[in-house]
């Protein structure tokens, strides 16, 4: 087994694990206090809002989980809310609610579901922005005392994710920690310059360390950035590869220098912040967010966004079923994107070198997953069990993208010798003609989930007989062998 340094030279050369390559989805869960008032402003993505609203952008995203922070900015509808609601309450009164609502978990039933999604790893929020801890850690927190679970919600669920066969990630907030920094923030400048300094590094380090020893999650997750300089932050990294040697980590593991400690200043937030409002009112919109990339890291992670192409390095597509990755009570079933959409979205992803974590925000009042999420999740299982294998285990053909001769989009999977086509729709007709694809003349062809098919070459296109197909997002057609 390969002993990891802490230099870069040594941890380039940890390579990601064929495990995380095969899985292709994972469920990712943002669950915390904040899904007690479970509200955030109705503005749109989080692109559009810094777009539209970039003076308070941070105060209006549509995370829920950023409402420590939004109810801090008096002219945030958070704030506005909050005050008419909760009367202003401290935010820490709504531990005792969520505290109550954890009697009536069961993780068990929660890994039940994500194993019947089809999902292949989960990805717990551990600690979020605000600071508060899901499992009684042994690091003192030099200003909160006992901000943290005395229950063990990161061992619960690991063990109850295991059982059922998956793989168990961590996500840390490392670079956000508003029980430190308690300043409010309203735009991007103030956001990236909050990185806290002080006791902070110390302590994150020491906690990130504990979740590694206790509970050896298979992904660390980092969000953000990481309040270290580069030195400190490779030995975080050996450590981890050292003790988890199939562990993969993201690219959300920026390091200090002396340029963002420099954004600590107003005077440098705010011509910061004039050059990026003025470019995001001038420049079309980004929906989502794609990381800068850090030093070292083994895969790429675009927020509520997708790449155009086939990447070369590994990447994971994450994103809420809605806006919000917390749990937002205001969502109604028509916010959350349809299981088509889902489908289509991930079959994308898979085609160019990516998985899709996607995430769930269960209720803080009871820890319930709400049945707008449970029930896609349970229609993407469907749909996953009858397509899987032209998902799990497969890598990206020579091209991403084709069509039908009715217009339908395709993607592209391939695993051996053999090539998936992916149909994203329904075919017109009792025919289906791939556009520019040549099957070996001894191929046989199988639409997944029905059995082998009857086909013929057209030119440079197969025309395929169809059966008579039950209404689905995606179907596949499964070639054995293809001629380039």
């Amino acid at each position: 087994m390969t002993k990891f340094e802490p230099t870069l030279a040594s941890l380039n050369e940890h390579k990601v694990p064929k495990w995380y390559d095969d899985a292709k989805f994972g469920i990712f869960i943002h669950w915390g206090m904040w899904a007690i008032p479970s509200f955030a402003a109705s503005s749109g993505s989080i692109g559009e809002v810094f777009a539209k609203e970039y003076d308070i952008a941070v105060a209006q995203t549509p995370y829920t989980e950023w409402y420590a922070n939004a109810i801090k900015v008096p002219e945030s509808d958070s704030a506005k809310y909050h005050k008419e609601v909760w009367k202003d309450a401290p935010y820490e009164d709504f531990r005792a609610p969520f505290l109550k609502g954890l009697e009536q978990w069961d993780p068990k039933a929660w890994a039940k579901l994500f194993k019947q999604s089809g999902a292949k790893y989960v990805v717990l929020v551990t600690k979020h922005h605000d600071g508060y801890s899901l499992w009684p850690t042994g690091v003192k927190h030099p200003y909160k005392d006992g901000w943290h679970t005395e229950r063990d919600i990161v061992g619960e669920l690991g063990a109850a994710v295991r059982a059922e066969g998956l793989e168990y990630g961590l996500y840390y907030s490392g670079g956000i920690d508003w029980s430190f920094n308690t300043e409010p923030l309203r735009t991007l400048g103030d956001f990236v310059g909050s990185v806290p300094g002080g006791k902070y590094p110390d302590y994150a380090t020491a906690q990130v360390k504990e979740l590694v020893e206790k509970y050896k999650p298979a992904i660390l997750w980092n969000d953000i950035s990481w309040p270290t300089s580069l030195d400190d932050m490779a030995k975080v990294f050996a450590h981890y590869y050292n003790t988890v040697p199939d562990g993969v980590t993201n690219d959300r593991w920026m390091p200090q220098t002396w340029k963002t400690k420099l954004m600590r200043l107003k005077w440098v937030r705010a011509r910061f912040d004039k050059k990026v409002k003025a470019y995001m009112q001038n420049n079309p919109v980004r929906k989502g967010v794609i990381p800068q990339e850090p030093p070292h890291y083994d895969f790429r992670t675009p927020e509520y966004m997708r790449f155009d192409d086939i990447q070369t390095r590994k990447w994971e597509a994450t994103r809420g079923m809605s806006h919000s990755f917390g749990y937002n009570h205001r969502d109604r079933d028509e916010d959350y994107l349809s299981v088509n959409e889902l489908v289509h979205d991930f079959v994308d992803a898979v085609s160019k070198n990516g998985n899709l974590l996607l995430n769930v925000g269960p209720r803080g009042t009871d820890a319930q997953i709400p049945p707008e999420q449970s029930s896609r999740l349970e229609a993407f299982g469907k749909w996953m069990a009858v397509n899987g294998e032209a998902i799990y285990g497969t890598r990206p053909w020579i091209r991403a993208e084709g069509v039908t001769a009715d217009h339908l989009p395709v993607r592209f999977t391939a695993k051996g010798k053999g090539l998936n086509a992916i149909v994203m729709g329904q075919p017109s007709g009792s025919d289906v003609t791939l556009c520019d694809i040549r099957p070996a003349d001894d191929a046989t062809l199988t639409l997944l989930g029905h059995g082998t098919v009857q086909w013929r070459q057209a030119g440079h296109d197969v025309v395929i007989t169809m059966p008579m197909l039950i209404d689905t997002p995606a179907f596949t057609i499964s070639i054995s062998r293809i001629s380039l």
